[in-house]
């Protein structure tokens, strides 16, 4: 009789079609349907994101300097075929000598250095401000000589470390940091829901600090693939991934259980393939470009490269942007703490005494 009743209802009627969807509504499989439905379309942007970034990289806007000196015809040739071969995307800035040129290079206002002289045109690179767009030109200015008929001598002038000939250690890394310390914080609103906000923002800040020291470790000590500057790299990474897993809590206040989404929107759709790590910016779709610096991963991965490579010339823009999400963030999270699921309710102070 019981399976009879489940089977057509409370009175033994079929269900209607409202009483079934609501059943299915207020069970386990909608949820699950809809999770389905995420996770598939989720795989299917993760996937285009990057095919998208770094498929077929093409050069927009090259910074590059221009020794001036007397004029030279071939100089002028060599310049004008490099224009062509990378469609008008070679941007020339004058600088009166090779000193000054080489400031611009550190300073990555510039990513190349042109001197045109009766002997040829030397052009020089810089591997360390981005592998793919070094290749790029040195393959280009070698193709324009044979060209033109101008003896071309390309030279990298600040190569990559030799642990890291891609350049895509500071990437995997940066990488690392972004995606554990969302990680993290899902893991923290599972496992230790009963944490207070200041606790909550306490235990990932502890989080953040070991771990971002264990990704230095790893790759530096351990694997010998990249020589950081010990200490700041940790820090940087520390800092990453605080910030990402703040914002995951931010969006767990906002959004409760489906949080994942916009912060892996954010964090991995967005944020890496446009972070210039895997591809550098004058190679990404222009929209990517601009957008990643004021994303978190794009701000890891600028602020590791310089304090790696260009320890002299270090810009603290990108140090801004992660404290920006951060602050912001942990203020949204204070602010709204009251919607977060997680957190336990406080003990009376008379009931405590009274017990």
């Amino acid at each position: 009789m019981s399976g009879s009743s489940e089977k057509h209802g409370a009175h033994g009627r079929p269900l209607t079609l409202r009483e079934r969807w609501e059943a299915y509504k207020n069970g386990p499989f909608l949820p699950a349907t809809v999770l389905v439905l995420i996770v598939a379309a989720a795989a299917g942007l993760f996937a285009g994101s990057y095919t998208y970034a770094m498929a077929k990289p093409t050069p927009h806007r090259i910074p590059a300097a221009l020794v001036t000196q007397p004029a030279v015809q071939r100089g002028e040739a060599f310049v004008t075929g490099m224009e062509k071969a990378l469609d008008a995307s070679l941007e020339l800035h004058d600088y009166r000598d090779l000193a000054d040129a080489r400031r611009a290079l550190d300073e990555q206002k510039v990513f190349a250095i042109v001197r045109a002289s009766d002997d040829g045109v030397a052009l020089d690179v810089a591997g360390a401000s981005g592998a793919s767009v070094a290749e790029l030109l040195g393959k280009a200015g070698v193709e324009v000589g044979d060209a033109t008929g101008v003896p071309v001598t390309v030279r990298d002038v600040k190569p990559l470390q030799e642990g890291d000939p891609r350049g895509l250690a500071l990437f995997y890394i940066s990488l690392a940091a972004v995606i554990m310390g969302f990680l993290g914080a899902i893991q923290l609103s599972i496992h230790a829901r009963g944490l207070n906000p200041a606790e909550r923002i306490a235990f990932t800040a502890a989080y953040a600090l070991l771990g971002g020291f264990a990704i230095a470790a790893a790759v530096d000590w351990w694997l010998g693939a990249v020589d950081l500057p010990f200490v700041q790299s940790w820090l940087i990474l520390a800092f990453t991934m605080f910030t990402s897993g703040m914002v995951f809590t931010m969006f767990n206040t906002l959004m409760g259980r489906w949080a994942m989404i916009p912060t892996w929107g954010v964090m991995v759709l967005l944020g890496n393939p446009s972070s210039g790590g895997a591809v550098s910016w004058p190679l990404l779709p222009s929209a990517l470009g601009h957008i990643g610096r004021w994303l978190p991963p794009g701000a890891s991965v600028n602020a590791q490269h310089t304090a790696v490579y260009y320890q002299g010339h270090q810009f603290v823009f990108p140090y801004l942007v992660l404290a920006a999400w951060a602050l912001v963030s942990c203020t949204v999270f204070w602010v709204w703490r009251h919607r977060h699921p997680g957190g336990r309710a406080r003990t009376p102070e008379h009931a405590a005494t009274a017990s």
